[in-house]
């Protein structure tokens, strides 16, 4: 049985995800991969292998925390699969894509120059943009505005909620973009001013995603975009457990960011785990005796 999704059907949408949108998961998947290997399995290597020499080696495990998240997404779009399964991540690629783009010219001087990974990171990011954009207008108009035939609807209160703690990241993350000076001062272990809009441009990923809850109830529009901000916070969880010698801890902030990533870890997985439940029991009510 299909459950009320809040949007209204639009004819002619086909629903599928289209060729170039599968291109740019292909050509994007193995650069976080490589990224992921080097930032989060070699955190403390980073003058020797990346882009630019991140350091604590918190820092580059965070950011490697959110192209994992970014893995198990294009992966997802990979996949047989439909367009309104995935759509509401790219604005959050294109906003974090944007960021860091901007992050780089403004920090030119700290990055290794004619080093493979540094012609390769401002590759990505100058290109990576131009082809999230260009995915979000070629599939305009693929959703039919429908939900599955099993599907579930969210209620408005936790959608409000949902939206609302991703609005708070969205806001600090902008925040640390734009401000750094202010925020380097109070954080919860120690930042630079490129780290610091790195940490807000990662900061902004669920509430872009998050926000489109307010006009989409379907679950099936937010279930695999949330697997990976599931397996990002997982690993944003184990990374502050593994370099816990980085945190600050006499800062106040230290103690509330990682009470709040273990606490949006424990409720991200109830909130999945509730979601698939209800959608399987109302499948299971619609199926004839």
């Amino acid at each position: 049985m299909a459950a009320d999704s809040g949007t209204a059907g639009r004819a002619g949408a086909t629903d599928r995800i289209l060729r170039y949108t599968k291109w740019v998961a292909l050509i994007i998947i193995p650069f976080l991969v490589v990224a992921w290997v080097l930032l989060y399995l070699l955190p403390g290597n980073t003058e020797q292998l990346f882009a630019w020499t991140i350091a604590p080696p918190l820092t580059a495990m965070f950011l490697a925390s959110a192209y994992l998240g970014g893995i198990v997404f294009f992966v997802n779009v990979l996949r047989p699969n439909k367009w309104h399964h995935v759509r509401y991540g790219f604005p959050a690629v294109l906003v974090f894509a944007t960021l860091l783009s901007i992050a780089t010219f403004l920090h030119w001087d700290r990055f290794h120059h004619g080093h493979i990974s540094f012609i390769v990171w401002v590759t990505l990011y100058v290109v990576t943009p131009f082809l999230v954009l260009g995915v979000l207008i070629v599939n305009r108009g693929q959703d039919p505005g429908v939900p599955d035939e099993r599907d579930y609807a969210l209620p408005l209160v936790v959608r409000i909620v949902l939206a609302a703690i991703g609005l708070c990241a969205f806001v600090a993350g902008l925040f640390l973009f734009f401000s750094p000076a202010q925020t380097i001062a109070v954080w919860g272990w120690p930042l630079t001013p490129l780290t610091a809009r790195v940490a807000g441009a990662v900061l902004t990923l669920p509430g872009t995603v998050n926000v489109w809850m307010l006009w989409d109830a379907r679950w099936s529009a937010f279930r695999w975009v949330f697997q990976a901000q599931l397996a990002s916070l997982v690993f944003i969880v184990a990374a502050l457990a593994i370099r816990r010698d980085d945190m600050l801890w006499d800062r106040p902030s230290a103690m509330l960011f990682v009470g709040g990533m273990v606490f949006s870890l424990v409720a991200y997985v109830a909130f999945y785990l509730w979601c698939d439940s209800r959608a399987r029991a109302l499948a299971a009510t619609a199926e004839p005796l």
